[in-house]
């Protein structure tokens, strides 16, 4: 099974666009990067070792890793829901991760 880069979608609430535009640069990043890559932070990123489990348990665990470093790498964002479409013929995940921008 592999994972595709996820889609991302911003609830914005009352952040102004500059916030949203920045939020969502900063959460391309942690989603595209796998732990291990960044020199200083050998935590930053998302792991797909959960795609090994059978595919409900990675669904799950997946969510958890986006939830978890979301919440540790960009606090002005919070998952609300992720999404899933699967092509079970290519063997593909297809994550959509619905964030709402945190209200200060």
């Amino acid at each position: 099974m592999n994972i595709q880069k996820p889609q991302i979608e911003i609830e914005p609430g009352r952040a102004d666009m500059e916030t949203v535009q920045d939020v969502y640069r900063c959460l391309v990043m942690l989603y595209s990067a796998h732990p291990g890559e960044q020199a200083l932070d050998r935590d930053f990123g998302i792991s797909t070792e959960a795609l090994s489990k059978p595919l409900p348990a990675a669904k799950a665990l997946m969510a958890a890793e986006f939830v978890a470093k979301t919440a540790k790498y960009e606090p002005r964002a919070q998952v609300a829901r992720v999404e899933w479409d699967q092509d079970a013929e290519n063997g593909e995940l297809k994550p959509k991760v619905v964030v709402q921008i945190v209200d200060d």
